[in-house]
């Protein structure tokens, strides 16, 4: 008889994020293999957990179509060699789609439906752009459902300029900066590496070489450079490429498992899943939506904002990361968020970056046993906002 269970992060692992379009290093990668690659190493970490047991594997993508497009779940599961017998299906909420199978999946394990699971997403935005085939219903614009510009994230981004006038350009620079000066550290120091699955690629001339660490990084990135970047989306606006996440292409993938099957395996968890929610906004100020999926996500662990001692928070836009942290009463430059840096600097191939920010997350945890909760937050397209509270099994209880 099925138990109620603890759902467990027990590892991630991903491909590194490479440049869409035809200069960046994935465009002669298929964007399902890049799915297959993280699949293979995460199974290859994980040797304890046998692959027959995997009871089913969510993998999203935003646009559901050639590459992405067939059942990516079942077929990845084949192409990486998983048995037959495990299924798998397809999932996308845009940019929290893998952020989305973490939480269904979770789900299925804490109810006891499923004792293992596979998680994760993929974006290949050179091949696919977003919304690249779609075909949005006319009456979302004729009956004044949406405003036009709710279907371009960085107006939406804008528009949050225009309602919190606190939020600077400067601001936004800075932390952009930041963002690019982090991640570089965190290279330089080792932090990325030991989850980033290599993947063979091969170039216009049919040469082949090994993608080894993300390739969209601008370290050198200084505010005077940033002062004078243009703003697409808007003219005179606040927007720009140094404080927006770049086209990405990626895959991230998850091994989660319940109280049961940890025990039976001895696993060694990276984090325990607290809560998740997921919320609902105006799709023209999309940005902010990790605002209340935040404080639904909290009220259901029992926790405030005072409990969480680390912050993974995508930054498809360095306005949106600070509307949430001005919500909250964080400062810009807090010890806490993003320490490793995030998307600006990363990339963000949209229906993947839930993992990637469960990925750093879990690694930060097994370095701060003085930190008990994380959180792990993301703005959606179309108005929606996604948020996952972690425990960390290290945590001593002890002050740093």
């Amino acid at each position: 008889m099925a138990e109620l269970s603890d759902v467990y992060f027990v590892d991630g692992m991903r491909t590194p994020f490479g440049r869409a379009g035809e200069k960046g290093m994935y465009w002669n990668t298929r964007a399902d293999d890049l799915a297959v690659k993280a699949t293979i190493g995460l199974m290859a970490r994980n040797t304890a957990v046998p692959a027959d047991r995997v009871d089913d594997v969510a993998i999203a993508a935003t646009s559901q179509t050639g590459e992405q497009g067939l059942t990516l779940g079942r077929s990845v599961a084949i192409l990486a060699g998983l048995p037959q017998t495990v299924p798998g299906f397809a999932i996308d909420r845009m940019c929290a789609g893998a952020m989305t199978s973490v939480a269904m999946m979770g789900a299925s394990i804490g109810s006891g439906m499923y004792d293992i699971a596979l998680a994760g997403g993929v974006e290949h935005m050179g091949h696919y752009p977003i919304g690249g085939n779609a075909d949005p219903n006319p009456r979302f614009v004729v009956e004044r459902m949406v405003d036009p510009g709710a279907l371009n994230m960085g107006v939406t981004a804008e528009r949050i300029f225009d309602r919190f006038p606190q939020l600077t350009r400067e601001r936004s620079d800075r932390f952009g900066m930041r963002s690019q000066q982090k991640a570089q550290a965190a290279y330089d120091a080792g932090k990325y590496r030991p989850d980033l699955v290599p993947v063979a690629i091969k170039d216009a001339e049919g040469s082949w070489g090994l993608a080894t660490e993300d390739e969209g990084r601008r370290p050198q990135t200084t505010m005077e450079d940033l002062a004078g970047l243009k703003t697409p989306f808007r003219p005179h606006g606040r927007v720009t490429a140094g404080t927006s996440s770049p086209l990405t292409d990626g895959a991230t993938m998850s091994l989660l498992a319940g109280r049961r099957a940890v025990k039976e395996l001895g696993l060694t968890p990276k984090m325990r899943m607290v809560s998740f929610a997921f919320a609902g906004v105006q799709p023209e100020i999309m940005g902010i939506g990790p605002i209340p999926s935040t404080e639904k996500a909290l009220a259901k662990a029992g926790l405030t904002i005072d409990d969480i001692g680390l912050f993974e928070l995508n930054e498809a836009f360095a306005v949106q990361v600070l509307s949430l942290l001005d919500h909250f009463g964080i400062d810009d430059d807090d010890p806490r968020v993003n320490q490793w840096g995030g998307a600006i600097a990363l990339g963000h191939p949209l229906a993947a970056s839930g993992v990637r920010l469960m990925i750093q997350l879990a690694a930060q945890f097994a370095e701060r046993p003085d930190v008990r909760y994380g959180l792990t937050a993301m703005c959606v397209g179309l108005g929606q906002g996604g948020s996952v509270i972690w425990e960390n099994p290290h945590y001593n209880g002890r002050k740093r």
